[in-house]
């Protein structure tokens, strides 16, 4: 069946729902139709924050993203900043709540609460949904036709809104890199991002399941390149935890990370405090010195990465420079980089079309006329913390201004 429009979207997520309705809400007479592959819009959307929907931040800046678009990057936060965001989605319907860490979320903490808020206002300003749509071509003729496998689409103008690859139990697909490879712009290859990392340790399998509060350093030789404080969860081959996925930004092959699992005492204290542990728990075995600072299994992995390894001595046989060496192993439990955990598990990518071919001030593409590009098919991907939905809902709304 072939239909007409004045603008398709391609994809029925965060940026693309939020195109449509900004664009409907400028020129109600525009005639918007959405393209999405999958059985409903905003499954990807759904699963964000775990289920609550981390829809920004009060932190929102340039320096909490990589890629390459920090001009386009910084003309979308700029138009549309965290307060000006909040106060869109107000006018939507949305109540959002902050937390301590600067998060917000809407206030039922339900993400579907969000994706209800997108939907009920594209059925209100009345854009046309199709489902379960795959695309077969794309082709700029005097406008563009669009062709997937049980309809043709005509339209004027186009948008772009398709994800990454990340997350493809959820829809995630390199289909945008395609789209917009054919219609003339550079494209830097998806890679997996804020996710797993992939380590190798002598000590990892005996601490699998274990979490810790922890700082995490990612080195490359004996220069630091980013830390991160929060949770770490230690798998059977992997890191994980949100500040593991922020490092994972920019982890590659040649990298370490070191896990100090006391962040808030010095070596020297702890070192103090170890020597204290040695008297009051004399009688107890080796693995013991830890009391009251570690888990027995992160003990025991410390002191082994120490060099320690007879844990039926008694706590009162350890020599200083064991302690020493046991103090200096918690403060940096050492793991090498293998790589990490792919797409499957991948919150986001990074990679994507090149900013310098998009214009920052209407996301209109600058080598396709009428072609615009937002969300996820732009090589910008922020930390954990509602930056990638932020930068997908802003950018959506750009878009649709200038449809």
């Amino acid at each position: 069946m072939k239909y007409r429009f004045d603008a398709v979207i391609i994809g029925g997520g965060a940026s693309g729902l939020m195109c449509a309705i900004s664009a409907k809400r400028k020129n109600p007479a525009l005639n918007i139709g959405i393209i999405e592959k999958n059985d409903r819009v905003g499954k990807k959307l759904l699963s964000t924050g775990n289920g609550r929907c981390n829809l920004t931040n009060s932190n929102v800046g340039v320096n909490r993203y990589v890629g390459n678009a920090d001009k386009l990057l910084s003309a979308v936060i700029k138009k549309y900043n965290t307060q000006k965001l909040i106060e869109y989605f107000k006018s939507l319907g949305l109540q959002t709540v902050k937390d301590s860490e600067g998060r917000y979320y809407p206030l039922s903490r339900q993400a579907s609460t969000v994706l209800d808020v997108l939907r009920f206002n594209c059925d209100e300003l009345g854009v046309k949904i199709f489902c379960g749509e795959t695309i077969r071509s794309v082709k700029k003729q005097k406008g563009f036709v669009i062709k997937t496998e049980q309809n043709e689409f005509e339209a004027d103008k186009l948008v772009v809104a398709a994800g990454s690859k990340a997350a493809p139990k959820l829809g995630g697909n390199g289909s945008a890199s395609d789209i917009l490879k054919n219609l003339g712009h550079s494209f830097t290859p998806f890679a997996p991002a804020l996710c797993p990392v992939k380590v190798r340790s002598d000590v990892l399998k005996s601490l699998k399941g274990l979490r810790a509060n922890a700082c995490v350093t990612l080195y490359k030789g004996s220069k630091s390149l980013r830390t991160e404080i929060g949770e770490v969860q230690f798998n059977e081959d992997n890191l994980s935890g949100i500040c593991v996925f922020n490092l994972s930004l920019f982890t590659s092959n040649d990298n370490t990370i070191a896990v100090d699992l006391t962040p808030d005492i010095s070596n020297t204290e702890l070192y103090n405090i170890l020597n204290k542990n040695k008297e009051l728990f004399s009688k107890q075995t080796a693995d013991n010195i830890f009391t009251g600072i570690l888990q027995k299994r992160l003990s025991q992995a410390v002191l082994k990465s120490a060099g320690i390894k007879d844990f039926s001595r008694a706590c009162s046989a350890l020599s200083d420079i064991e302690l020493k060496a046991a103090a200096q192993s918690a403060k940096r439990l050492v793991f090498k980089v293998t790589g990490n955990e792919g797409f499957d598990r991948a919150q986001a990518c990074r990679g994507g079309v090149v900013g310098e071919g998009i214009d920052p001030e209407t996301m209109q593409s600058k080598i396709t006329k009428n072609l615009y590009i937002c969300g996820e098919a732009i090589d910008v991907c922020g930390e954990c913390g509602g930056y990638n939905l932020h930068f997908a809902f802003a950018g959506g709304i750009i878009a649709g201004e200038h449809l």
